[in-house]
């Protein structure tokens, strides 16, 4: 995680700073980790991310809400089909002040979810004590209880990837807002099927079949007659001659070889070798494992 976030700073130029906890803190413990790196002499309000998901970002704009509330702390929310699988914002839905939060309802109390995303005035962390504390059901509740609390509606797409399935869903949402918002950065071709996001350092050979919702990532090496749809091949992985993939993560600097398939949620860590003509159906496979022969029912290898 360090050495990813230091290629970061060279690339952005900035500096990045980690709060790391000896112990689970919860999502408002952390923050009182940080006090010090958080808050400085100009009373500027922070952005606080939850880092599992996956969402347009128009902070600019959630600025702007939050000075015109005149509010402690803004949340974004985002609409879902399924409320009663999250905890739900009962909000005004023309101030957008929130009024209570009510956690899987078993009753439809409203659609809209916290999205993770949070712009917090520094007296936020008077409220939090340097112990294991939820910031969604101890913080925000109190301050929702003094009407300082507001909400705004996230436009386009939101998903939480923090589960494989969702993070594949996520590629999808993310790709197809490129494909409205910026095209040119999507792949094309004849080989290529929808929405196809490769890494200018990635070879494809010939007579490959690439698409729809496909992530390839530096230094990958697709064989010729590759066929991959709605996967993400992470850094420095090769695929062998005419494998299949399909609903599928592919972890860095892992192999798989010729005629290999590879589908149903099948997840393999860093530095994996799947073997030549091997199958796997919906495998979690932990890094630096070789697999030599097939595994036709979901499990885990250790």
């Amino acid at each position: 995680m360090l050495n990813f976030l230091k290629e970061f700073e060279k690339k952005l130029e900035i500096k990045i700073t980690c709060s790391q906890e000896t112990e689970p803190l919860g999502t408002a413990g952390p923050l009182a980790l940080a006090r010090d790196k958080l808050i400085d002499d100009s009373g500027e309000p922070f952005f606080v991310l939850n880092s599992d998901v996956i969402s347009e970002y128009p902070l600019k704009q959630m600025i702007e809400f939050h000075r015109g509330r005149g509010g402690e702390a803004s949340i974004m929310v985002t609409k879902v089909d399924e409320p009663s699988k999250y905890g739900v914002v009962v909000m005004e839905e023309t101030t957008g002040k929130v009024e209570k939060f009510v956690e899987k309802p078993k009753n439809f109390v409203g659609n809209k979810i916290n999205a993770g995303i949070y712009l917090l005035n520094p007296s936020v962390l008077d409220r939090i004590e340097l112990k294991p504390t939820s910031i969604e059901k101890e913080v925000f509740p109190e301050i929702a209880a003094e009407n300082k609390l507001f909400a705004m509606v996230l436009p386009g797409f939101w998903m939480d990837i923090g589960q494989p399935k969702d993070y594949i869903t996520g590629l999808r949402l993310y790709l197809d807002f490129l494909q409205k918002n910026s095209s040119s950065k999507l792949a094309t071709g004849s080989n290529i099927i929808g929405n196809v996001l490769v890494h200018e350092g990635a070879k494809i050979g010939d007579g490959c079949l690439i698409g729809p919702d496909v992530a390839i990532g530096p230094g990958c090496v697709i064989e010729p007659g590759v066929r991959l749809s709605r996967c993400t091949v992470m850094r420095g992985v090769r695929i062998k001659k005419h494998a299949c993939i399909s609903s599928s993560i592919i972890g860095w600097h892992s192999t798989v070889g010729r005629w290999a398939r590879v589908e149903n949620m099948t997840i393999l860590g860093e530095d994996v070798h799947v073997a030549d003509e091997v199958y796997s159906n919906g495998a979690v496979v932990l890094p630096h494992k070789e697999i030599k022969s097939s595994i036709v029912n979901p499990e885990i290898v250790m």
